[in-house]
């Protein structure tokens, strides 16, 4: 039962996950990095290139990395992509100017060989702002809901403020413990 699971998961070493962080630039993923971190938020940079951070979250150490979404940079996304555990990708809710160069994204990202049936978390950011799209309406305006060969969720947060967020974070620990099973 659920005391078994305890005590192997205190008994069992801290799992390390390879995240990598995507979205167009502006979604805030590095805002939301920062938030999973536990860091200041107030002031935040465009990132050049990218960030890497190792987070300790549920008993799991996050390697997450946070790469710049200019439109210079995506073509270099996939260089990073090899051995990934989890993808979680930022949207902007508020910028329905991109929701199309941005769904075009991450379709061309799913069907990466190196992402094959790797799980995806998508966080819709900005909700925070009332020209937000709600999440369910960016999950199907991305067609989540055709993706079959992994798990998919649809997180709607605000980085800046943090709300939404947690609840991504345990839908990654689930992930994981499934995984485990």
């Amino acid at each position: 039962g659920l005391l078994s699971v305890i005590q192997r998961l205190k008994g069992s070493p801290e799992q390390e996950l390879r995240i990598v962080l995507l979205g167009l630039d502006n979604a805030g993923k590095t805002t939301l990095l920062k938030r999973i971190a536990s860091e200041e938020v107030s002031t935040i940079t465009p990132t050049q290139g990218f960030n890497i951070k190792s987070v300790h979250s549920h008993g799991l150490k996050l390697n997450v990395w946070d790469i710049g979404g200019q439109r210079s940079i995506r073509p270099y996304w996939r260089k990073y992509l090899g051995s990934t555990d989890l993808l979680i990708y930022v949207i902007d809710s508020a910028d329905q100017k991109r929701f199309e160069e941005t769904g075009q994204e991450l379709a061309e990202l799913t069907e990466e060989e190196a992402l094959m049936g790797v799980p995806l978390l998508v966080f819709a950011n900005k909700q925070d702002l009332v020209t937000a799209a709600p999440a369910a309406e960016i999950a199907e305006g991305l067609s989540l809901h055709t993706y079959r060969d992994r798990e998919w969720q649809i997180q709607a947060c605000s980085a800046l403020s943090g709300e939404g967020v947690q609840d991504g974070m345990n839908w990654i620990s689930s992930q994981i413990m499934n995984r485990k099973k």
